[in-house]
């Protein structure tokens, strides 16, 4: 399959990186749980049919993580703007992933995997769009990557996936949908995300830190109803 798939992350450093962790959880601990998450997303990708796999950094990776990947810099300017630059990047079919869904599974896949694996003429849908439960995206595949298709669409607020859906429907694309995921922001998002990859290292790590938690006096109920309320795009 001549697909690129591009992962876009960020130097796992404490106090820079998932500060809504912070509290229950220390810098320190926030900034390893995200690194854990970013491995677990990097060995997912791995293990897809893809002809070239891309890690768009901002810092430098562990060797770990880059191991199997090309690493590029983020480009300058809004999230919209980094992403719309990873589009120069690939010449055919583009998937791009976030760090923050270390649940993702090749069954959440599937749909786009299968389509884009028929020939050019025969595949179904130019794009893809992952909605996530924060009314983001964790996901947007595009069959030929077109930067314009991102610039200008306002990255992280209740509205960000409906927006970039109307932006690809408005260029004329048949979209489809792939299942909802909860980006791991907040430790509730943690735990519900552990819950759908368990036995994995995130679900393990996540695992420790709320037995930890517990020990410390914080009831379990507390962990769980962390998270602000949830609005889905369409």
């Amino acid at each position: 399959m001549n697909l690129t798939i591009a992962v876009i992350a960020k130097e796992c450093s404490p106090g820079m990186v998932k500060t809504r962790l912070t509290p229950p959880l220390t810098p320190e601990q926030a900034a390893a749980l995200a690194q854990t998450s970013l491995s677990q997303t990097l060995e997912t990708v791995r293990s897809l049919p893809a002809a070239r796999r891309l890690l768009v950094f901002d810092g430098t990776p562990l060797q770990g993580d880059a191991a199997g990947f090309e690493v590029f810099a983020q480009g300058t300017g809004g999230l919209d703007e980094r992403l719309a630059a990873i589009c120069s990047l690939a010449a055919g079919p583009l998937l791009i992933l976030g760090m923050d869904t270390p649940q993702l599974s090749r069954d959440q896949l599937a749909p786009l995997l299968a389509d884009w694996a028929a020939p050019a003429p025969v595949a179904l849908r130019r794009a893809w769009l992952g909605p996530a439960s924060d009314g983001g995206f964790w996901a947007l595949g595009l069959y030929r990557p077109d930067g314009g298709l991102l610039r200008g669409v306002e990255m992280s607020t209740p509205r960000t996936g409906a927006h970039q859906l109307d932006r690809l429907t408005r260029a004329g694309l048949d979209v489809g949908l792939l299942p909802v995921l909860t980006d791991v922001d907040h430790f509730a998002d943690a735990l519900a995300a552990a819950q759908r990859c368990s036995g994995t290292p995130f679900a393990c790590a996540v695992e420790r830190l709320a037995t930890g938690l517990q020990a410390a006096g914080m009831p379990v109920e507390a962990l769980s109803a962390a998270a602000p309320t949830r609005r889905t795009a369409p």
